[in-house]
């Protein structure tokens, strides 16, 4: 389902990062339950000026500082929902995900299951991701294929401001714990964000741009490369249908499935490396319920099976980009 903006809906443009701090600011207004913590999320900001201004405007009771300790703001945030808060924690790199993963797998995202009442566990976890910045190995990483594989736990990654925001309103008020993904090297992309209170829901796919010839399945940061991409073949005479799904677990494929049975082709693309990454299932779900739609073998478009490298020219060449999404919707058509 297609979530564009109505032409009298009044908006502002913001960058993703203002969208973000907005988002958590009138979340943290809204319900005195919300708890925003972290590594430098209070009197600094966040590292990325995430948060900053809310440890002024809510104090230190709501908005504060935590050691480099992930596995305990792991537990704490599982702890404090189950208690009845409504905690938001910021783990600085998605690398470093994995430390708190026995309380995300082994915890929150099995209470619901393990008791069977009311039992729910409303964290958001916010962990940023993305490669481009020279980083390396530790430090932009895109680790939604380690999670989505987790019946209980629901990954977000959006790619717009709007979104960022709606959905960042939409994980808070959700009562399942969420990972929310953001793409760090797209804090500083701007667009059109409504003047009046929303929220988007969690796991319902978007289509950010329709079109007849070939479906392009981007997530998160990839999402500006498709519609690049989707551009330039524009202007080759070949229309591509980009959709976004947003939420990758659970997944919404009713937009794929719909998308593909009209245009006939599949490209996926992602951040992550290609092997056992988000495409793969993309790809096995159309397989299973619209095989026979597809006039050509899936593409998925990915980084290569190998650490990201620190060196310029070797990160650049590791990053897949919108020439090689291009690459692969022609590749698939003339298949």
């Amino acid at each position: 389902m297609s979530q564009q903006l109505d032409a009298e809906t009044e908006t502002t443009t913001q960058t993703i990062r203002e969208s973000l701090n907005q988002a958590l600011h009138e979340e943290l207004e809204r319900d005195e339950r919300v708890l925003l913590y972290g590594e430098d999320v209070a009197e600094y900001g966040g590292l990325y000026k995430i948060s900053e201004g809310l440890y002024e405007e809510f104090g230190e009771e709501r908005v504060f500082d935590t050691p480099l300790a992930e596995t305990s703001l792991g537990g704490t945030a599982v702890g404090a929902a189950l208690a009845g808060a409504r905690p938001v924690v910021e783990i600085m790199y998605a690398d470093f995900l994995p430390i708190a993963g026995d309380h995300l797998i082994n915890y929150a995202a099995k209470m619901y299951f393990n008791y069977g009442d009311e039992t729910s566990v409303p964290m958001v976890v916010r962990s940023m991701y993305g490669t481009g910045d020279g980083h390396g190995l530790h430090h932009g990483q895109s680790p939604e294929a380690w999670f989505m594989n987790v019946p209980g736990l629901k990954v977000v990654m959006p790619s717009t401001p709007r979104e960022y925001k709606g959905l960042l309103k939409g994980a808070i008020r959700d009562d399942d714990p969420v990972i929310f993904l953001e793409n760090k090297m797209r804090y500083g992309e701007s667009g059109p964000v409504p003047d009046e209170e929303y929220t988007i829901s969690l796991c319902e796919s978007d289509v950010k741009r329709e079109g007849t010839d070939a479906t392009i399945v981007a997530i998160g940061g990839m999402v500006y490369e498709a519609l690049e991409a989707a551009e330039r073949l524009s202007e080759q005479g070949i229309e591509c249908e980009i959709v976004d799904p947003r939420t990758i677990s659970p997944l919404d494929t009713g937009p794929i499935l719909e998308s593909v049975e009209k245009t006939n082709i599949l490209v996926t693309a992602q951040e992550a490396p290609t092997f056992g990454g988000f495409g793969s299932e993309v790809a096995a779900q159309v397989i299973d319920d619209a095989f026979f739609y597809l006039d050509a073998p899936v593409k998925r478009v990915g980084a290569p099976f190998t650490p990201i490298p620190f060196a310029e020219n070797l990160e650049e060449a590791y990053q897949p980009t919108a020439d090689d999404i291009e690459s692969a919707v022609i590749d698939a058509i003339e298949t």
